[in-house]
This record gives C-alpha cells, sequence and structure tokens, in this order.
C-alpha cells in the first residue's frame, strides 16, 4: 500500500542547469509506474524497469544521478544489483524498497549496512519518498534546490537572499527556525502541513526530537506573524497548519 500525501515540487537541478536523473528498479508493474510517474512530475529524467540486469546496462548509458531499487526481486537480489550499479558509477546515491523492515533484512543480508544509503519499508508515503530522495541526491553534491529568492504571501515577505522577512513593510525578527518554518509555510500556501511534514523538513529525518516542538515554534511564529493583525497561520484540528493571505480567510 501507498498513501499520497502531498508532496511540494521543488525544482532541484545540476550545476549545469540540466535536470536530475532517477534510475528505478521495481518487479511491480503498478508500483514501478507510480514511483516513474510521481519522480517525473518532480521535473526528473528516469528510467525505470523490471529486469536487473537491463537496470545495469541502461546505468552504463543513462548515468543516473540517483537509483531506487526495490530489494526483492526474482532475477537477481536488489543489494547485488546495487552493488554492480557501484561499479558502473562508483557513489551513486541508492534507495532501496522493501517490504521488510531494515533490521530483518540486515540479519539475512548483512552488506545491507555497508551498501544502502537510504531504506524505505513498504507501506510508504510517496512525498515521504520524494522527499527523501531529494535529500539523498543533494547530500551527494549532484544537485542542489532552486528556489524563488523571494517569496510573497499577501502582505508577507520573505527574501532568502538577505534572510529577512517583514508583513506589511514591517521588519520581523525571526530565529532561524521560524525563518525556516516560515519558508516551508509560505511555499506551500494554502496547504495543510502535518507536524511530521514540518518535522522532518525544519528539523529533517534525523531529528529525534517530538512534534510536540512544531506547537511551539508555531506559537512563537505566530505572536511574530499575527501580533495585531489579521492571522495568517491557522490551525486545522489535528491534522496540521497551515498559511495563507487575509484576503481568502
Amino acid at each position: 500500500m501507498v498513501t499520497t500525501s502531498p508532496s511540494e515540487r521543488i525544482d532541484l537541478r545540476k550545476p549545469d542547469g540540466s535536470p536530475v536523473r532517477v534510475l528505478v528498479l521495481d518487479d511491480e508493474p503498478s508500483m514501478l509506474e507510480l514511483l516513474c510517474t510521481t519522480f517525473r512530475y518532480e521535473g526528473w529524467q528516469v528510467r525505470g524497469t523490471a529486469d536487473s540486469h537491463w537496470a545495469i546496462e541502461t546505468a552504463r548509458e543513462f548515468r543516473p544521478d540517483a537509483a531506487l531499487l526495490d530489494v526483492m526481486l526474482p532475477s537477481m537480489h536488489g543489494v547485488e544489483v546495487l552493488q554492480r550499479l557501484r561499479r558502473v558509477i562508483p557513489g551513486l546515491p541508492v534507495m532501496l524498497l522493501s517490504a521488510t523492515s531494515r533490521e530483518d533484512a540486515e540479519e539475512r543480508h548483512p552488506e545491507l549496512t555497508l551498501v544502502g544509503e537510504d531504506y524505505v519499508t513498504k507501506p510508504f508515503s510517496l512525498g515521504e519518498v520524494v522527499e527523501r530522495m531529494r535529500r539523498l541526491i543533494c547530500r551527494s553534491g549532484t544537485a542542489e534546490r532552486h528556489d524563488e529568492a523571494v517569496l510573497i504571501v499577501g502582505d508577507l515577505t520573505l527574501d532568502k537572499a538577505s534572510r529577512t522577512t517583514s508583513r506589511s513593510g514591517e521588519f520581523l525578527d525571526l530565529t532561524a527556525t521560524e525563518f525556516a518554518l516560515l519558508h516551508f509555510l509560505m511555499r506551500n500556501s494554502g496547504r495543510v502541513l502535518s507536524k511530521k511534514q514540518i518535522v522532518d523538513e525544519v528539523w529533517s529525518y534525523d531529528f529525534g526530537g517530538q512534534v510536540d516542538i512544531v506547537e511551539l515554534c508555531i506559537s512563537s511564529l505566530r505572536r511574530k506573524i499575527d501580533a495585531g493583525r489579521e492571522p495568517m497561520v491557522h490551525a486545522q484540528g489535528t491534522a496540521g497548519y497551515l498559511l495563507k493571505p487575509v484576503n481568502n480567510s
């Protein structure tokens, strides 16, 4: 089962401006099509296959920047495919996909602890897979995000280059975390973002804290943005939070 929680499209490009290239290997046709379609929506060039040997040969010509591999394949184990791919492209960032937990998989295949850079267990969220793939690619230095330098939502403005924020022309003094949180909310203006999505974006997947930290940071951000004004940051019950311009409230 795959859940389709929203994933914001982010412009991720290589230094020369060309699109990211991703190789997808999964022997389940519907899953393969879904993953390839999702990655293409991101603007990435994608080659997908259910054939392990074809994937290895394609890598020689396609030169992917990252790969998503199903661990359990009928013709060749995903770890063996990964090892062969890395002989073709040393250091290739790889995400492994499996219905088995990482702990169980590592017990059966100890080499997983050495070769897999990321590991996703089914069922999974497409949004999480896309975001983790972005992070995997960015960490490798292959590509970087090309966000708009200035974001404007209603009377709220955020300038990434100068790291300044203002509402109705009044400067807002934000901490680094508040700035990152507001940037995420503004990029997704009008969309409800769950606490988990916010934690994953602002504090990263490696953050060991609890989602309660989101409530504290949202409260602090609201005091600075909405104080004495019509509110722009709204709680949506247990679903999460969204930011929207006053004229759409």
